[in-house]
């Protein structure tokens, strides 16, 4: 009696099991993880159990408790998945692989239950179908999609063989992600010799010297060592642009090119796995191949992914062949004796000094100007002008899961909350996984409302890895870590700004994969905007503004190399599809075969022989871009053409600028999942999209010559 009487206690006080305003994200630990995730899922099974009884083809009774079963499961899940990847320890990875398997029979179950099938079936061929709203029509049919992509239609061996596929994929790609991280974090070099690493700028020695004295060597100092380089992004792309040392560069580039490729953390393994499962997966669809799988719930087809891709890489080519030619020229005119042996660890520092002597700019002399307080003024000032919404402080509100995670509260022009997001800025090598990404706390919903209100209000978690504070200094940012956070905060609006009360496409979800990358994108061009770059750029310390040359060169040095960074992503889409479409797993050509292959065609320069980039391509093999990396350039060119909507009415008329923002927030902010993203855009621009804008905007239009 005892026992089950502590279990029950345990389970009345586990922090994942409350009824919570915001989650508990201080309170949750790794032993609240099995007894959490178990006890939820023997409930939802109750409730699933409890719906298939009593089904009908009906909004109360059918969309409503499956909505709370959805949401329930997504946002218990979605704290413990959250704090695995800003928080990670592997008491935590443990708990999460114990219980994965289990989480993924009931999302298997759910997802192939024939009841509410049939009841959304029911629904479609009913007389009552044209009264439905867009929105719910859109839940419908999406609804039967998904539940056939499931599995849904399979015979019952069929079935347990997808169910098997689907386990072990989710294992997998869990496996890949801690591989990439720990693989990261291995790496450490440890200089005590200052002039190995000349060069380096005083913020990268500072961040260094703070690594230095966090394994150890707590006398460390930027200006005497020692420093500890890391593959972390801020101290990567710092050696790779900065250190005159070349064979530091190399040893640098050749560790991040091969991170996860070899010995316990190997991840070509698990690639191979993961792509033989896929197709697979694909075959007991019906499908020929999983690009196809993948492309079912997008805008796009694989042969309209395939002629944007061909498209944008025939328009970059000849830009970034005379990027290669202007850096071999210029590190000649240097005297540098690997000028005529130019090589991967040498691209990234050149084309630094090559971008400070052509347009006298010089990213870290400009990090005092962007320090993370002022862009984050600005930013809430802009998007103030642009909706008409207001964003204030509301720290201490909510818990957080470490004490530099910021809090704040969205309020619409009549002064109500609307939405809150929470924003954790700074890298943490040793817990938080790499890149940035916005993810939902809760989504807008009318069904889950709380305490008399009408609606739940979204909220949203962004989360960046840019340089941390350095002594009493604020995070002093580079100017790509500035367009990284406006990216990360136009995902946000989308999640934030919804009017859209169906909870099941309120904000990101049910949009179209590449649609979702459209606001995100959007928001970077206002980086470049006059008004806004000026509201940002003020000296730390003196306050004084930007001077307006700077400015100038700033936007002229926008398409510096803008060929070569288009067909960077062009070259990662591509080896996404060829990997998903004509990859044969165990066949002639290995994964490193096909990588070079796209590289010869996607590269103006020789692959690096040992690349393993796949390796740690966590997008693809541990993210949700699989056959779907194209995104960024589709939603890239529905972006633009939005932005360009700007332009035309002219972005120093204030008047007009608020209008069509308005306008946006009305439509791509606004209608969430409930239209089809074509329409949406539609409706914004009052025509189809066209690439014009996108390769205007990147310099790569080319002008037919004036008779």
């Amino acid at each position: 009696m005892a026992s089950s009487a502590s279990l029950h206690d345990d389970l009345a006080s586990n922090p994942l099991l409350q009824d919570f305003e915001f989650p508990p994200f201080d309170a949750v630990d790794p032993k609240h993880v099995r007894p959490g995730i178990r006890a939820l899922l023997k409930k939802l099974e109750g409730d699933l159990e409890e719906l298939e009884r009593n089904i009908e083809p009906s909004w109360s009774k059918l969309v409503e408790p499956l909505e709370k079963i959805v949401d329930q499961l997504s946002v218990v899940w979605g704290i413990v998945n959250h704090l695995k990847s800003v928080k990670d320890s592997a008491e935590l990875r443990s708990a999460i692989e114990d219980v994965q398997p289990e989480k993924v029979k009931f999302q298997l179950r759910l997802g192939q239950s024939k009841p509410i099938y049939n009841a959304f079936k029911a629904i479609q061929e009913s007389p009552d179908w044209q009264t439905l709203s867009e929105a719910r029509k859109r839940i419908v049919e999406s609804q039967i999609k998904e539940a056939v992509l499931n599995g849904v239609s399979l015979e019952d061996d069929k079935r347990e063989h997808f169910n098997r596929i689907e386990q072990e994929l989710e294992k997998l790609s869990q496996k890949f992600g801690e591989n990439v991280l720990d693989a990261t974090k291995k790496f450490e070099k440890l200089i005590t010799d200052k002039k190995e690493i000349e060069g380096l700028p005083a913020t990268a020695l500072g961040l260094a010297a703070q690594s230095a004295v966090s394994k150890g060597h707590e006398n460390a100092t930027a200006e005497n060592g020692p420093w500890v380089i890391t593959l972390d992004a801020p101290s990567y792309i710092a050696v790779m642009q900065h250190a005159r040392n070349r064979s530091l560069r190399e040893e640098v580039y050749r560790a991040f090119a091969t991170r996860a490729s070899g010995g316990q953390l190997d991840n070509t393994e698990i690639i191979e796995q993961i792509l033989k499962l896929r197709l697979e997966k694909a075959k007991l669809l019906n499908y020929n191949n999983y690009a196809e799988v993948s492309m079912a719930t997008k805008m796009a087809t694989v042969d309209k992914a395939e002629e944007l891709l061909e498209k944008l890489r025939s328009a970059s080519w000849d830009a970034a062949v005379q990027d290669i030619e202007d850096l071999k020229k210029f590190s000649k005119s240097q005297g540098a004796s690997e000028a005529d042996d130019l090589t991967h660890w040498d691209f990234g520092f050149w084309s630094e000094r090559l971008r400070e002597s052509k347009y006298d700019i010089n990213e870290e002399e400009l990090r005092p100007f962007f320090s993370l307080p002022k862009v984050t003024d600005a930013l809430f000032s802009l998007v103030k002008t642009l909706f008409g919404i207001e964003i204030e402080s509301a720290d201490g509100l909510a818990p957080v899961w470490n004490k530099d995670v910021r809090f704040y509260r969205v309020k619409d022009s009549s002064g109500s909350p609307i939405a809150y997001f929470y924003f954790d800025p700074y890298s943490r090598p040793s817990e938080k996984r790499q890149g940035a990404w916005m993810d939902e706390v809760f989504a807008r919903s009318r069904v889950l409302a709380r305490n008399g209100t009408s609606t739940r209000l979204p909220v949203a978690h962004m989360v960046c890895n840019q340089t941390p504070p350095v002594g009493n200094k604020p995070s002093l940012m580079t100017f790509r870590e500035v367009e990284t956070v406006f990216h990360e905060f136009g995902h946000a609006l989308q999640h934030m700004l919804t009017k859209q009360d169906e909870g099941l496409v309120a904000g990101i979800r049910g949009i179209e994969w590449d649609a979702v990358e459209l606001p995100s994108q959007f928001m970077e061009n206002w980086c470049y905007h006059r008004e806004t770059l000026m509201g940002i750029a003020k000296h730390y310390e003196t306050g004084e503004s930007l001077p307006e040359e700077v400015y100038l060169k700033l936007v002229a040095a926008r398409n510096f190399r803008a060929g070569s960074l288009s067909l960077r992503q062009i070259k990662f889409a591509t080896v996404d599809l060829e990997l998903h479409t004509k990859y044969v797993p165990g066949g002639q050509e290995s994964i490193y075969d096909v990588d070079r292959r796209v590289s010869e065609r996607t590269q103006v320069t020789p692959p690096f022989p040992e690349d393993r980039f796949l390796c740690s391509f966590s997008h693809i093999f541990a993210g949700g871009y699989a056959a779907g990396y194209y995104s960024y350039k589709w939603a890239e060119v529905l972006s633009a053409d939005a932005f360009s909507a700007f332009e035309d009415a002219g972005l120093d008329n204030n008047k007009a600028v608020q209008e069509t923002g308005n306008k946006f927030r009305e439509t791509i902010l606004a209608l969430g999942g409930g239209k089809a993203p074509l329409e949406v855009f539609v409706q914004f621009r009052g025509r189809e999209p066209t690439p014009d804008a996108l390769l205007r905007h990147n310099g790569l239009l080319s002008v037919p010559a004036s008779a």
